[in-house]
């Protein structure tokens, strides 16, 4: 009940920004932002030594009730299969991280959604310190800014962390340019042409190299369930032996290799689509509004002050993060349109 109290003042101070024009809904920027746990190493276990199924719910403090509780939800036990070095026992989760490149210590983070016209806060969402959740929550806050004020931006923009396939195919699918860079690993070390360097014939589904030869997924039936996709949701592309082989460029492709592959995944449309943006004007703007929602986060632990959490457990840090959003929301409100000053009386 107190959650959604919390959860419903925050969305009351939302549907006054954009009441009062600070919203405009067509461009939107998210990120997420460490803050340390109210748990230490000295009060934890080893992952080898950590059995959830010991702990008896009955007699768990509440932090760790809810802990059993959110073993499934995609914000923190089911965000990731690898288990954390350490787990809490006061708080167990917080997620043990070294991601500032220092001393490792427990975290959660606060993920912000914004409006970048005037850095209005439009959703917060509370997940384990790792990449799949912190993303995995940028779908859970833009559903949510729909179903509630029926916004739907036409620019997402964030940092390369969000520029995985699955997450700018989800993007794409509803109509949002995403201005993200794009996660690849396409690069080969020996400097060898890479898979940009190919181009891809949509009408056709095969890849042109730079000499002008193709690059088909199927020139026949086979048997081989390696010739076509793969359980990963990518599909292989080569070329004919005979073509590499009297190639003049081979050595430039794949001097090690009778004749070139290539590998393209399931979301390999909306990565094109993101490279295409990023070589847009609009993309330099969209890297400097990006800077807003860091802002937020600055200002959110060096002048609120939270830095370190107070409270434990998913439900604690939900009633800080949505607090504390509030309470930069309201500020904003106040900046721009003031109380007006009443005249004293002489």
């Amino acid at each position: 009940m107190r959650f959604k109290l919390l959860r419903h003042l925050f969305q009351t101070t939302v549907a006054r920004c954009i009441e009062e024009g600070l919203v405009s809904g067509q461009r939107m920027a998210v990120d997420a932002s460490l803050i340390e746990a109210d748990a230490n190493k000295q009060n934890s276990t080893p992952k080898d030594d950590w059995d959830a199924g010991q702990i008896d719910p009955a007699d768990a403090p509440r932090a760790v009730r809810e802990y059993l509780d959110t073993l499934d939800e995609a914000a923190f036990g089911a965000a990731s299969e690898v288990q954390p070095k350490f787990t809490s026992h006061s708080d167990p989760a917080s997620q043990w991280t070294a991601a500032r490149k220092g001393p490792a210590f427990f975290s959660y983070s606060d993920n912000y959604l914004i409006d970048t016209d005037h850095g209005v806060i439009l959703d917060v969402e509370t997940t384990r310190s790792i990449r799949q959740a912190e993303v995995g929550s940028t779908k859970t806050m833009l559903t949510r800014v729909k179903d509630k004020f029926g916004l739907i931006p036409s620019w997402m923009i964030a940092d390369t962390a969000y520029g995985s396939g699955p997450m700018l195919g989800w993007l794409v699918d509803r109509k949002i340019d995403p201005y993200i860079p794009v996660i690849d690993k396409a690069g080969r070390p020996d400097g060898t042409w890479i898979r940009t360097d190919f181009d891809w014939d949509a009408e056709n589904g095969q890849y042109i190299c730079p000499e002008g030869h193709a690059l088909k997924q199927f020139r026949r039936n086979y048997s081989d369930p390696n010739r076509g996709p793969t359980g990963k949701g990518t599909a292989k592309y080569r070329a004919l032996k005979l073509t590499c082989q009297a190639c003049p460029s081979k050595p430039r492709c794949c001097p090690n290799a009778d004749a070139r592959s290539i590998t393209r995944e399931e979301h390999e449309d909306a990565r094109q689509v993101a490279r295409d943006l990023a070589k847009t004007d609009e993309y330099v703007i969209a890297m400097k509004l990006r800077k807003k929602v860091e802002m937020l986060f600055a200002y959110l632990k060096r002048i609120l002050g939270l830095g370190r959490l107070r409270l434990r457990g998913p439900c604690g840090v939900n009633d800080e993060f949505l607090l504390a959003a509030t309470a930069q929301n309201l500020r904003k409100l106040a900046k721009i349109f003031p109380a007006p000053q009443q005249l004293r009386k002489t």
